[in-house]
């Protein structure tokens, strides 16, 4: 579940329906400034129900709702109407979100094809 808070004081709950079809999984889910938006949001739900691990660095910090609204002119302008908030009252906009276990990937990773983000994530789902 997270919530869609408005400006306005309005809420709206969103509930995945199917039940926990990661019961009994190892899972782990890797995060970096790159995950953003729909990644945090589902990142978020995970993790506060205890569903996952975050691995990796800090996500981004974009949980907005923006909707586009159309002018008389025939322009449009976009408009932040809400805030996405993790089931523990997290809110994605302002705070993103902090990895269970840091791992940063350096430039000589890159250069080398290394990935010890995927490499942590691996170790830890085979404990």
């Amino acid at each position: 579940m997270v919530t869609e808070a408005r400006s306005q004081g309005d809420e709206e709950k969103y509930v995945a329906q199917g039940g926990n079809r990661l019961a009994g999984l190892r899972t782990v889910i890797l995060i970096n400034g790159g995950s953003a938006s729909a990644a945090e949001i589902l990142a978020g739900a995970l993790h506060d129900h205890k569903i996952g691990e975050l691995i990796g660095e800090k996500s981004f910090g974009k949980g907005s709702v923006q909707e586009l609204v159309d002018l008389p002119t025939g322009g449009a302008v976009k408009l932040t109407v809400a805030k996405w908030i993790t089931p523990n009252g997290k809110n994605l906009n302002k705070d993103g979100l902090e990895p269970d276990i840091t791992v940063k990937i350096s430039e000589e990773n890159i250069a080398a094809s290394k990935d010890p983000q995927m490499e942590k994530a691996l170790e830890e789902v085979f404990k």
